[in-house]
């Protein structure tokens, strides 16, 4: 897959680059340097910027903003969406307790990693979505928070579909003879530019390496355990952060 291909390469890229700028490892050439990689068949990797962030949100029906918000603002994954229960919502405390997944194949489970579960702090505007989304959801306790009922989590496909349907968008019969069945197109003029949760997630990741945030408080907010990797992959998508952590 390409986006695997480019994602392991990540990591090694990193390595060469500071064996190179260290000096003392023996490594002068960066022997991946240049190397064509696949391209993936158009697919794209990008973040919107906080205000783009909002109006996205905004013209979401109300039902669909607060689980938005979480990828936004939240940085959860979306298999970390899919299994949010009430009780891992402190609003008291003030944070989210980030503790399973939901697999398409296995189900519920827990993070794959111990960096995965970990406490994200509920910014002002989507603790108010919360609160909002709780209210208006009449759940609670065990119940799902953005589930399609109290214990079966959302489908991603009907999720985004519903978005780019609020973003200005519609799906129509594709005019060529390979490729999906149906396609979207803009329905209106000031459609908005369509995002998927894990986009959302790493505009998340990439505001708070424009914050400032150490490479411990990002791994921690984030849930990854190679800060060298992260940098790379985050860093790179948001033109406007510093690009490297401190």
């Amino acid at each position: 897959v390409p986006s695997s291909i480019r994602n392991n390469l990540d990591p090694l890229r990193v390595i060469i680059r500071e064996a190179i700028e260290d000096g003392n490892k023996g490594v002068t050439v960066d022997p991946i340097d240049g190397m064509r990689l696949p391209q993936g068949g158009g697919h794209r990797e990008r973040v919107a910027d906080r205000a783009e962030a909002q109006a996205l949100i905004d013209a979401l029906a109300e039902d669909e903003r607060a689980l938005w918000a979480c990828a936004f603002y939240g940085t959860l994954r979306r298999g970390e969406l899919r299994a949010l229960r009430w009780f891992d919502v402190d609003f008291e405390a003030g944070v989210i307790h980030v503790v399973r997944g939901w697999d398409d194949q296995e189900g519920e489970q827990a993070t794959k990693s111990d960096a995965g579960e970990r406490d994200v702090p509920l910014a002002g505007v989507l603790r108010k979505l919360l609160a909002a989304h709780k209210l208006a959801s009449g759940r609670g306790g065990d119940d799902l928070v953005f589930g399609r009922t109290e214990t079966l989590p959302f489908t991603s496909s009907t999720v985004g579909a519903r978005a780019r349907k609020a973003w200005g968008w519609k799906q129509i019969p594709n005019p060529e003879p390979v490729g999906p069945r149906m396609i979207w197109t803009k329905a209106r003029e000031n459609a908005l530019a369509p995002i998927v949760l894990h986009e959302a997630r790493h505009s998340a990741a990439s505001y708070l390496i424009e914050a400032g945030l150490t490479d411990l408080e990002l791994m921690k907010m984030i849930g990854h355990t190679d800060p060298r990797t992260k940098k790379m992959i985050y860093g790179k998508l948001f033109p406007d952060s510093r690009g490297e952590v401190t």
